[in-house]
C-alpha cells in the first residue's frame, strides 16, 4: 500500500467526507457563538476594570488573571466533568461554548483596555467640553475609535477561538475533529484526518492571511 492509499485514499474520503461536513458545521457553529459571547464579555469585562469601584477591578483583574493562565482543556474537562457533581450537568455544546467564552473573554478584554488606552487623552477631554456623559462618550467617541485599533488582535483571538473548538472532541462535541476521529475508526484509515486538516487550514489560512494584511496596514498608518 503506497502513501496516497494511506493517507490519501479517495474511496475513503468519498465515504467520509459527508461526516466531516457535518463536523465542520458544528466547529462553525460553536466558533461563532464562542467569539460573539467572548467579545461582549471581553468588552464588559474591560469596562469593568478601567472604570470600575476598586473591589470591582481587583475582582475582574483576578479573573483575567485566572482565565489566562488556566489551559484551556483543564477548564473543559471541569466544566463538563466536575460540575455534574454540584448537580451542573450542560450538553458538550453549552460545556465547550461555556469554556471557550471564559477564556476568549479574559483575552478578550485584554485587548479591548490596551484599544482603549491607546486613545488619547485629549479625546476623553474633548468629549467632556462637549457635555457628553460617561455612556455616551464611549459610546460615541472612544469606542470606535478603540475597535478600529484592536481589529487585529481581535480578529486573530477569534481565530484561535476557532483552533481551540477542537479540543470540544474531548467531551464528545461531534465537531470536525471528532467527527474524523470516528471515520478513521470505522474506516481503518488516516485518510479522515488528514481530510480535517486540510479543511482547518483551508478555513484559517484566508483569515490569518488577513490578519496579517491588516496589521502591516494599520503599522503603515501609524508610521
Amino acid at each position: 500500500m503506497d502513501i496516497f492509499d494511506t493517507f490519501l485514499n479517495v474511496e475513503v474520503m468519498q465515504r467520509t467526507f459527508p461526516m466531516l461536513i457535518r463536523g465542520l458545521w458544528i466547529t462553525l457553529q460553536l466558533g461563532a457563538a464562542s467569539i460573539v459571547a467572548g467579545l461582549i464579555l471581553g468588552l464588559l469585562l474591560a469596562m469593568a476594570r478601567l472604570y470600575g469601584v476598586a473591589p470591582l477591578r481587583f475582582l475582574t483583574r483576578l479573573y483575567i488573571d485566572i482565565f489566562r493562565s488556566i489551559p484551556l482543556l483543564v477548564l473543559l474537562i471541569i466544566v463538563y466533568y466536575a460540575l455534574p457533581f454540584l448537580g451542573l450537568r450542560l450538553s458538550p455544546f453549552a460545556s465547550a461554548m461555556g469554556a471557550l467564552t471564559l477564556v476568549s473573554g479574559a483575552y478578550t478584554a485584554e485587548i479591548f483596555r490596551a484599544g482603549i488606552e491607546a486613545i488619547p487623552k485629549g479625546q476623553f477631554e474633548a468629549s467632556a467640553a462637549l457635555g457628553l456623559n460617561p455612556l455616551r462618550m464611549m459610546a460615541d467617541i472612544i469606542l470606535p475609535q478603540a475597535v478600529r485599533i484592536v481589529i487585529p488582535p481581535l480578529t486573530n483571538n477569534s481565530i484561535n477561538v476557532v483552533k481551540d473548538t477542537a479540543l470540544a472532541s474531548v467531551v464528545a462535541m461531534p465537531d470536525l475533529l471528532k467527527q474524523a476521529t470516528q471515520a478513521q475508526a470505522l474506516s481503518a484509515n488516516p485518510t479522515p484526518l488528514i481530510v480535517a486538516a486540510i479543511i482547518y487550514i483551508a478555513f484559517l489560512w484566508p483569515l490569518v492571511a488577513g490578519v496579517s494584511r491588516m496589521e502591516r496596514r494599520f503599522a503603515a498608518r501609524r508610521r
